[in-house]
């Protein structure tokens, strides 16, 4: 009995060492792997790609070097696509949310893919209208198959139609992303590029020469809140250029950890977290990213529910929460209650606040609870926390603007 059970556990766990190996195999890595390696980058698996969730710094010491000076990200795994032809813009406008059209060329804007059927959020994406005269998107890592999907079926039904789309995905072994972010990051970028930075505001996009590189794209955006650019650069060269930006001083490699943190305490949401297929617009408080030409004009996807919605009000709302209490913050999945006991919503993100020092979440609440002020609870480890609803962002955002 005892050499069947041993035979078993040893197939058991035959089995999960396989299962786990051909996990890693199909992980892919971006350009600067080797690079994230050699300057000690702790490699974890993220949205099919190997990533640095940290180097020798912890994640509070590379959140608070963000915040006071400038830190340099590898975001490579997302995607980045760029879509020509006569009728790229109502292409667009088709799976988005935005003003396509009525963008300025050279700028930028935060959109939303929706599913026409069910009002929800299938992904959170920057657009930018260049003034190349394509247009240009970075989307997220872990909807890539899903979004490069939806687009195919898209082109498809367009081309099907005798309109004029071209589509270029950008795949990361020839072209990769870096996310330059922190107060200093447009003093160390300028000594690097061959256009004056100082008139490129947030939100606006230009095609310059980076240590020598030519026609790489600067976007001045980010996921951290404070000033920073996307920099879109040739893979062969991704290495190189990283190596010239930490030459500065004010310049240190960050992770995901980081990455993470910094986003939270600015408020912003990290799809499959906060938002989902199963979230609308409304109920995130992101009606915003809503043009008001394409509500006026009820076009945009999922419109006939998301309008309901703006009108009538939803059930539930993402809000901003404090802990209270130090110790253990609460994390993703963890239910909040009202102070009778009753389930009223769930954490989605939660974490140490390295800027506030103390505990902070986000998560979706019954809507009567989601006043600012309001007192909630929810549990850690089978002890009550108590927290209380905040506004969002956590902290102030520091995007550099035409009125700076």
């Amino acid at each position: 009995m005892i050499k069947q059970r041993l035979k078993k556990w040893t197939s058991i766990i035959n089995t999960q060492l396989i299962l786990k190996r051909s996990f890693v195999d199909t992980l892919r890595k971006t350009s600067l792997y080797d690079f994230h390696v050699s300057n000690g980058g702790k490699m974890v698996p993220f949205a099919s790609y190997y990533m640095p969730i940290s180097y020798s710094d912890s994640i509070t010491s590379s959140h608070l070097h963000t915040r006071k000076s400038c830190s340099l990200f590898d975001v490579s795994h997302m995607l980045q696509t760029k879509i020509y032809g006569k009728n790229k813009e109502q292409f667009i406008e088709e799976m988005c949310v935005a003003d396509i059209q009525g963008l300025k060329k050279g700028t930028s804007v935060l959109s939303l893919f929706v599913n026409d059927h069910t009002g929800c959020i299938l992904d959170d994406l920057i657009i930018t209208k260049t003034e190349e005269n394509y247009i240009f998107m970075v989307t997220n890592a872990g909807c890539k198959e899903s979004d490069m999907k939806m687009i195919l079926e898209k082109l498809a039904d367009f081309k099907s139609k005798g309109k004029d789309v071209t589509i270029e995905f950008l795949d990361s072994n020839d072209q990769s992303l870096l996310a330059l972010q922190g107060p200093k990051s447009m003093n160390v970028l300028q000594q690097l590029v061959t256009v004056d930075l100082s008139k490129l505001y947030f939100m606006n996009s230009v095609i310059a020469t980076v240590c020598g590189v030519p026609n790489c794209r600067i976007n001045r955006c980010g996921y951290t809140g404070e000033d920073g650019f996307e920099i879109s650069v040739p893979s062969d060269r991704a290495t190189m250029i990283s190596e010239k930006l930490l030459i500065n001083n004010s310049v240190k490699l960050a992770g995901l950890g980081a990455r993470d943190t910094l986003r939270l305490e600015a408020g912003m949401c990290l799809y499959g977290s906060d938002i989902d297929s199963t979230t609308t617009p409304v109920e995130a408080a992101l009606v915003w990213t809503i043009s008001k030409k394409r509500r006026d004009e009820r076009n945009f996807p999922g419109s006939s529910i998301i309008l309901k919605q703006i009108s009538e009000g939803v059930n539930r709302k993402r809000v901003g929460l404090v802990q209270k209490s130090s110790g253990a913050p609460v994390r993703s999945g963890a239910i909040i209650f009202d102070t009778n006991g009753n389930k009223i919503g769930a954490v989605t993100s939660g974490c140490p606040s390295p800027s506030l020092q103390q505990n902070i979440a986000m998560g979706y609440l019954n809507n009567k609870f989601a006043k600012i002020g309001t007192e909630v609870k929810s549990q850690i480890r089978g002890q009550q926390v108590s927290m209380t609803v905040t506004k969002i962002p956590f902290v102030n955002v520091n995007y550099y603007s035409q009125s700076k």
